[in-house]
């Protein structure tokens, strides 16, 4: 954002420049299409709009359904000093110049509204900077997202802001809002069948729906259903977080991760930051790829998944790209074992066959341990008692890979011999 206090402040809510989504973005509350059930006449959002006593709140719905048009209006009618930032690429240095900013306007009487897009990307620390501003009235927040904020957003948070829950557009509200479009101009006419199309394929987004009739309006005078068909299949490339998309990428990426392939495991992990993937959601994925598929070939890589993981709640985005990179082409290059899952397997599937037994005497506590012995009081260190229960004596969960957990395998033979089993 510019440092100058006031020029945000004078951003119009609908433009002559930029996408068409820009430039028919509503300026009154009459002319949002959808989401009646917060903004029919009365309600607490509406009138505080129409009031212009704007308060902090959490705009949850899904993409192209109106989240930054409301967060303008409230501003518009509350003649504040608007403040746009993206989680995604925003930390908290950008968070504290904001709020300096509004602590300047509010010595001269002026409102600040910060719209922060993707709010839940925003890690505790970053989130928690904003609590003072929002505590003391510096600024209002309206922070938007997708996902469900009891879930992505801090309680401390969440408890001084409204959750405001918006819907996906009906294809008659997207179809409504393409004709105005036409109708105002912004493109050649068009029949009411190609705009019924583009909007049935639209999935409630609004934003999708005009970048598709803004291509179609670009290649012609006649914006035929062929037209209309190829702008559908110019559009960029959408991330789907909660779709196929998003499970496809993060099961490409552990595969190519576990087949040691670093750039196929960059290039996958490149996709998703872009799509906008939760750094959270990928860290956990290769804390678990770390036990999963590397193991104990090489222990190392659980302690930097981990510490990966740690940088992200710590650094943020897009800072912690650099961290989950670094992770990334080391799980690529570790060494390869699944023993220790199979092994566990293989105990889990033992009890769920024969139940659980009971554990030795000498292995429990208090008295009846009597006559266990204490490893670090024989010479070689090792016992020789049976310590699995009566009934399973002998049998071998654990195999070591006897390629990457070499140096295991053979400490592991040392001591079934020290203990005679072999």
């Amino acid at each position: 954002m510019p440092d100058d206090l006031f020029s945000s402040s004078d951003e119009p809510a609908v433009t002559t420049s930029g996408p068409l989504a820009a430039r028919l973005r509503p300026t009154k509350l009459e002319e949002v299409v959808g989401q009646g059930h917060v903004l029919e006449p009365g309600s607490v959002l509406r009138t505080s709009i129409e009031q212009g006593r704007p308060f902090s709140m959490l705009l949850h719905g899904p993409p192209g359904s109106g989240k930054t048009t409301i967060a303008r209006l409230v501003a518009h009618y509350a003649d504040a000093a608007f403040e746009e930032l993206s989680a995604v690429q925003a930390g908290k240095a950008e968070v504290t110049k904001v709020i300096e900013r509004a602590r300047e306007r509010q010595r001269m009487d002026r409102k600040t509204i910060l719209f922060l897009d993707e709010i839940h990307r925003f890690n505790k620390a970053q989130q928690d900077a904003l609590l003072p501003a929002v505590e003391d009235g510096t600024l209002t927040l309206i922070g938007a997202t997708t996902e469900n904020p009891y879930f992505e957003v801090n309680s401390a948070l969440i408890s001084r802001m409204r959750v405001i829950e918006l819907n996906a557009l009906t294809d008659d509200d997207v179809e409504a809002l393409l004709k105005r479009a036409v109708e105002q101009g912004e493109c050649p006419k068009v029949s009411d069948e190609v705009l019924a199309f583009i909007a049935g394929r639209s999935d409630g987004d609004a934003r999708s729906a005009l970048s598709v009739l803004e291509i179609a309006c670009a290649s012609g005078d006649e914006i035929t259903m062929d037209v209309a068909e190829g702008a559908l299949q110019q559009r960029a490339v959408h991330y789907d977080k909660g779709g196929d998309q998003h499970y496809d990428l993060i099961s490409a990426w552990i595969k190519a991760t576990r087949g040691s392939d670093p750039d196929a495991s960059l290039y996958y992990l490149a996709v998703m930051l872009e799509g906008g993937e939760d750094a959270r959601f990928i860290a956990r994925r290769m804390v678990i790829l770390a036990s999963e598929d590397v193991g104990n070939a090489d222990p190392q890589a659980l302690l930097i998944a981990t510490a990966t993981a740690d940088a992200v709640e710590h650094a943020g985005l897009p800072e912690c790209t650099y961290a989950l990179a670094q992770c990334a082409i080391y799980l690529s290059l570790a060494p390869k074992s699944n023993s220790a899952g199979t092994a566990l397997a293989k105990a889990r599937a033992h009890v769920q066959d024969h139940g659980a037994q009971a554990p030795p005497v000498i292995l429990r506590p208090g008295k009846r341990g009597v006559g266990y012995e204490y490893p670090h009081n024989l010479p070689a260190k090792v016992s020789q008692q049976d310590l699995l229960p009566s009934g399973v004596e002998g049998h071998r969960f654990y195999e070591p890979d006897p390629k990457t957990e070499k140096d295991l395998a053979e400490r592991l033979e040392r001591i079934r011999k020290a203990r005679g089993r072999e």
